[in-house]
């Protein structure tokens, strides 16, 4: 009967510490923390691509695959692009690693693997700074397989009449 009481008493301890965290800490009282929910300032960093689409239109297979995106930062404080992402392997972006400062230019390479063929649909995630976030750049063509090239045979001289099996 007493673990009983001993273990009524424990729980009912534990509830009422809880309740008291739960609701000391929003009673009216500051206690060293801050009640009041701040945002981080907004950036003024704005980046304009002259382009979003690159369009390979109909290429061979092996053809060079870069293209180039051109940008410049039309906001009123440095823009910087922390992160470049193709969709998968084959499509491999490189962007500027230093911030742009304003009214500059930049610009993205972007790299496809041409080997592949077929259709092509990808796109590149540009994250910054910019007050617009990430952006999607995009590149799309056709590639067509390059034509075969066959050895012709060349004339050797024979080496006699074949033999025949009997």
């Amino acid at each position: 009967m007493k673990k009983l009481i001993y273990t009524l008493g424990f729980v009912a301890s534990l509830s009422s510490v809880s309740f008291a965290q739960e609701h000391g800490a929003n009673d009216g009282h500051n206690h060293g923390a801050a009640t009041t929910a701040t945002t981080a300032p907004v950036s003024t960093a704005e980046i304009k691509f002259e382009k979003m689409v690159h369009d390979y239109g109909e290429i061979k297979q092996g053809d060079n695959g870069e293209c180039v995106f051109k940008f410049k930062n039309v906001g009123k404080e440095p823009l910087i692009i922390t992160m470049c992402q193709g969709s998968c392997g084959c499509t491999v972006p490189q962007c500027p690693k230093d911030p742009i400062l304003p009214g500059k230019t930049g610009e993205i390479k972007v790299k496809y693997d041409t080997n592949r063929i077929g259709p092509i649909s990808k796109s590149v995630s540009v994250q910054s700074n910019s007050k617009t976030g990430t952006q999607t750049l995009q590149i799309k063509g056709n590639i067509s397989a390059k034509p075969v090239e066959e050895a012709f045979p060349t004339n050797t001289p024979s080496q006699g009449a074949p033999l025949e099996k009997k």
